[in-house]
This record gives structure tokens, sequence and C-alpha cells, in this order.
């Protein structure tokens, strides 16, 4: 079996990136959503993404891939952090639809919030019509009051059919002890964290090599 694919989100430091990048992390997210704790203005998070790349230019092999996080934000903005950022994909945790997508100049991660009512069937569905379409997708628990990142599990049993897709990313109250339980679980092709790689709210280098080493193990 192949090892799961891993991202590293809701990173604020060109340091903890490099940590997650060398412990081999596939992916690094940053995130732009407005209001939320961790959210970067695009100064500062083209800033620290740059530091980021030139951490790892001595390196041979290639970097993770770079993931901006938005959420219901004008399609201009997005672009511009796209391009001031040098970001390789983003992922939409709003209600953005088609017509948004259609606007992205690069690959879409697109976030699936699964809420307590859904079905397997249903969320089924959801997944491969994203998928169908080209876009990566990344399943977190729903919460009424944050768009993610909450560290709060949803009801895995019904992402058995959908976790092992290429493609999907399994995320909500995962961390560096479960993670490989998860990924046995359910077979995960991928696996996403930020709060459960945290002490006292920041980043923590430890735990982000623990979280990839078990991820990439299990």
């Amino acid at each position: 079996m192949p090892t799961a694919h891993v991202k590293i989100c809701g990173l604020r430091d060109a340091r903890n990136a490099q940590a997650a990048a060398l412990s081999g992390a596939n992916m690094v997210g940053f995130n732009f959503v407005e209001g939320v704790r961790r959210q970067l203005d695009p100064m500062t998070g083209a800033s620290v993404i740059k530091q980021f790349r030139n951490s790892l230019s001595e390196d041979s092999m290639p970097g993770p891939t770079v993931v901006g996080l938005f959420g219901n934000q004008p399609v201009e903005f997005v672009s511009r952090v796209v391009r001031m950022a040098a970001l390789d994909m983003v992922q939409l945790c709003g209600d953005e639809d088609e017509a948004y997508y259609a606007q992205m100049d690069v690959p879409i991660l697109r976030q699936v919030r699964v809420r307590p009512e859904m079905s397997a069937e249903d969320l089924e569905l959801l997944v491969h019509s994203h998928l169908d379409a080209g876009r990566m997708v990344l399943l977190d628990a729903y919460d009424p009051n944050t768009p993610g990142g909450t560290g709060k599990t949803f009801e895995w049993s019904k992402a058995v059919k959908v976790a092992p897709l290429e493609g999907v990313l399994l995320a909500g109250g995962l961390t560096p002890e479960n993670v490989g339980g998860a990924i046995a679980e359910l077979g995960a092709w991928g696996v996403d964290v930020s709060s459960g790689v945290e002490t006292d709210g920041d980043k923590d280098d430890v735990k982000i090599h623990n979280f990839v080493t078990e991820a990439l193990n299990a």
C-alpha cells in the first residue's frame, strides 16, 4: 500500500513550513480566510512563503505543494494573492460555485464539511462530483461557527468509500496519536492537520514531525 499524502495546514511562519517539508509533508497550507485565528494578510503570507521556498532552494528534491486557503472572498482578491505568493493551489472553504471555480488559475482543493445529517451516499456523490471535475477534496468536520481547523472529528464511517480515493484528504481532529489509526481504518489516501500539531495555539515542530512520520508509516 502506498504511503499517505500529508498536508500540514494553518502555517504562519517559514520555520514551521520547513519543518513540515523536511519531515516529508506533501502539502503546506497558509490561511488567507478573513477573520480566522490563523489568517495571514497577503503581504505577510507572500513574504513567509518566499522565505519558505528559499529555505528549500538548495535541496534537490521539489518542495511541497503550497496551498492558500480562502473562503467566500472575491475572485480578484484570490487571484491577486495567488500571484503575489506564487501559490500552487487554492483551498476553497466557503460557498464557492462552478462559476467561481472556472475563474481560478490554479488547481482547486475543495473543502467539504461533513454535516451530522449527511449520509454516506450523499457524501460519496458530492466527493465524486468534485473529483470528476478535476478538483481535490478535503473532508472536514462541520461546525457552524468556524470554516475549519476546529480539531473536531466527524463520523469517519461515512467516508469509508471515499477516503481511499486519489485526491481525497481526511481532516478533523487528527493528531500524531490517532492519524495512523485513521489511515489504517479508512485506507485514507491523504490526511490534513492544523490544530492537532499545535501547542498552546502555535505550531509545534516536534508534533509536525511526529504527525508526518506516523502518517507515512501507517
